[in-house]
């Protein structure tokens, strides 16, 4: 009978100590393991990702592939799904609209140099020079549209009611209107066109890239907030983790600035860039 114990006793603490090694094992491999998916709408986000980003993860050990995705659902699916690790090509107000209208817990890490909104004229060479009764083509979507005439108040083209809401104003908080610029409303994938069509065109940054045009042509370049900066965004449950860490060192580099000042001129930095 103690013979029998001991042997029990013996194998039970041979099965713990493998399940230990195995354990072990697993971690270690976890922690080895970076491999890793970033995902960014095709165009110049994508091109951050794999000029500014993607060489300093690798260099840190990781082994990433940049996924590229066509529209601006697909690449918040995909984080929440758990298909990519972190994604780029959203502002913050974008990104928390879709969590509420998705019911998804995102977490946005560092917001990064992104394309502005540009006035554009084929037209007119300057703002002064801006005719009485022109046209101008701004977005239909209520948050890019805001954005259009908030570069409009800046350059001194309209008044907005100081009681609206900033991130929200509209036609209807337009006060004073002193040109009589006549607005016209479209889908904003077609501003780059509209250029031609109309006397102004209010073209945000990431179509104005996609069409070949240069952001330093425009009349004027918005004052963008920082919530139409895009930022780095990570599921809320790996905000904390290595990946989230090392994203937001990389970005925080002067190696970052640096190619972001040779590969992506006219882009806005962000507030903290300016600290």
């Amino acid at each position: 009978m103690k013979k029998l114990t001991w042997i029990l006793a013996a194998s039970a603490l041979a099965l713990a100590a493998c399940g230990g090694e195995e354990a072990d094992t697993a971690t270690e491999g976890g922690e080895a393991s970076k491999d890793i998916k970033l995902g960014a709408t095709a165009g110049p986000y994508s091109d951050m990702l794999n000029k500014a980003i993607v060489p300093a993860l690798e260099e840190k050990g990781y082994t990433v592939e940049t996924i590229e995705f066509s529209d601006y659902i697909q690449p918040n699916n995909a984080l929440n799904n758990g298909e990519i690790d972190a994604n780029l090509f959203q502002h913050t107000v974008y990104l928390e609209n879709f969590e509420t209208e998705n019911n998804m817990d995102l977490s946005a890490l560092i917001t990064v140099p992104t394309a502005p909104m540009g006035l554009y004229s084929n037209e007119f060479d300057s703002i002064d020079g801006i005719q009485e009764g022109a046209t101008i083509a701004i977005p239909n979507d209520p948050v890019n549209g805001a954005r259009a005439l908030l570069i409009l108040q800046d350059q001194g083209l309209v008044e907005l009611d100081p009681e609206a809401e900033v991130l929200k104003v509209s036609e209807r908080d337009v006060t004073e209107n002193p040109k009589n610029l006549v607005f016209q409303p479209i889908e904003a994938g077609q501003l780059p066109r509209a250029v031609e069509g109309t006397d102004l065109s209010a073209v945000p940054g990431n179509f104005a890239l996609a069409a070949d045009m240069d952001l330093l042509d425009a009349l004027a370049l918005e004052n963008m907030p920082d919530q139409y900066r895009n930022v780095v965004a990570v599921s809320a449950d790996n905000e904390d983790s290595e990946l989230a860490a090392d994203l937001i060192e990389i970005v925080e580099s002067e190696e970052f600035e640096a190619v972001i000042d040779e590969e992506f001129v006219g882009f806005g930095k962000p507030e903290w860039m300016a600290e």
